[in-house]
């Protein structure tokens, strides 16, 4: 098939598909991710940082599903070593060396990751995580940053969405439920605290000082505006929790690209766990928990202290394991300080382009990942990011624009660099992002 210009395509294939998903998939996906009006496109083919799909469009892809492809896609190294590991087994039911290997080279990017156990995702990450701090402490609540998405456990989810209507005061946010009929006992072992905001959230934690097992913290939470944490309260956070007998659990599923052994070490922090995910897996499903041998050792059967039985059938597959120890070698020091480098030249870029057309949007984020609001300064916490119904027309506008000129992002207009990248696609991007700037509606 002929490749288009974004802008012309009639996507009919990709409206013929979302026909047929409507009938055996609920909305038509598996993940609201991926839905657009009036319909997803779908994905035909994809190589490097660029995607194409079913109606003939490429565009680069600054996505990179939800941010968890590092090297862009099917990168040569990654599908030579699948593809051999695929003829020899998908799974089995007894242990592979690529794990103990793999395991070897996590543990040695992070001297805090003393021990690591794989799962499928960063959602079983978090859930393991969060049950681990509760099995050592013998405390049932957990504290969290207000806004944060960590993934579908009930309690990890507390408060994502939470609106002006419900979230309560910021002295005391209110602990508020995404699903409907959630259990209260679910909500009232949540404690909720505000983003970048070390006195007030120790004033909130001190309330349930005896009871709190853990304090889950990402230092640059998308859903709160991908704006990095402060030093002062990423550290107060770690303060807090190791005088009041807690756990320290960083969510590096999204930032452990930033740094070499993840943002954790740019903020010089020493957390009991690490939950893992998106670019560990080498562009397949995956998740990881790393931390202290005597917290980790309570998953060991054969161990002393065994408190926390935990399994899972495709945990460790060889698949997996073999796509993230090879992606995971490339991705050395000089692979993370050049996308940094370029997420910072995309950075700047945006803020002049904004600049130069004095409306009111801004940009956010750290490493190689970057942000766009429909709002005049980044917002630094849940709260200010809350967008209006004009601010998330506009931003639909900008998404649509984007899109229509061949460039993809995440739904939220957030985006994340690739290997696969250089400066030629960085310019590109900003070079988008002023025109369809000059295209919305302000």
């Amino acid at each position: 098939m002929d490749m288009k210009a974004a802008g012309a395509a009639d996507a009919v294939n990709s409206q013929r598909l979302y026909d047929r998903a409507k009938k055996v998939m609920a909305g038509g996906v598996s993940r609201n991710t991926v839905m657009h009006k009036p319909h997803p496109l779908y994905a035909a083919h994809a190589e490097g940082c660029r995607i194409t799909d079913v109606d003939g469009v490429e565009r680069i892809d600054f996505a990179n599903n939800m941010t968890s492809l590092i090297h862009g896609h099917a990168h040569p190294a990654v599908t030579e070593a699948v593809i051999k590991q695929l003829q020899r087994g998908s799974a089995y039911t007894l242990a592979t060396e690529i794990e103990l290997d793999y395991a070897e080279q996590l543990c040695a990017r992070n001297p805090t990751f003393e021990q690591v156990r794989f799962v499928n995702s960063g959602t079983e990450a978090v859930m393991g995580a969060l049950k681990a701090a509760r099995a050592f402490t013998g405390r049932p609540k957990i504290a969290k940053v207000e806004g944060t998405y960590h993934g579908l456990y009930d309690f990890a989810e507390v408060s994502q969405t939470a609106a002006p209507s419900n979230w309560g005061s910021l002295d005391s946010p209110a602990s508020v439920p995404v699903a409907q009929a959630t259990p209260q006992s679910v909500l009232d072992d949540v404690v909720v605290v505000p983003f970048n905001d070390p006195q007030r959230a120790h004033r909130i934690l001190d309330r349930h000082a005896s009871h709190i097992a853990c304090v889950l913290l990402d230092v640059m939470p998308h859903r709160a505006g991908l704006y990095p944490a402060l030093t002062e309260f990423a550290v107060a956070l770690q303060d807090w929790a190791r005088a009041n007998g807690s756990l320290l659990i960083v969510d590096e599923v999204i930032t452990f690209r930033n740094s070499f052994g993840g943002a954790q070490q740019l903020y010089q922090l020493t957390p009991d766990l690490t939950t893992l995910g998106k670019i560990i897996g080498g562009g397949l499903p995956v998740g990881a928990i790393a931390g202290r041998a005597e917290i980790m050792q309570l998953m060991n059967p054969h161990g002393d202290n065994y408190r926390l039985s935990y399994s899972g059938t495709f945990s460790a597959n060889p698949i997996t394991m073999t796509a993230g120890y090879v992606a995971m070698g490339l991705f050395d020091r000089n692979e993370v300080q050049r996308l940094n480098q370029l997420g910072e030249q995309a950075r700047r870029g945006i803020a002049s382009v904004i600049e130069s057309r004095g409306c009111e949007a801004s940009v956010s984020g750290a490493g190689s990942l970057f942000r766009i609001h429909m709002q005049a300064e980044a917002p630094k916490d849940y709260r200010m990011g809350y967008p209006t119904e004009e601010q998330s027309s506009r931003l639909r506008q900008f998404f649509d624009h984007l899109l229509n000129d061949g460039i993809l992002l995440i739904y939220s207009c957030a985006g994340s660099i690739s290997t696969a990248m250089s400066h030629f696609e960085v310019e590109q991007l900003i070079t988008a992002v002023d025109k369809a700037l000059g295209s919305v509606k302000f």
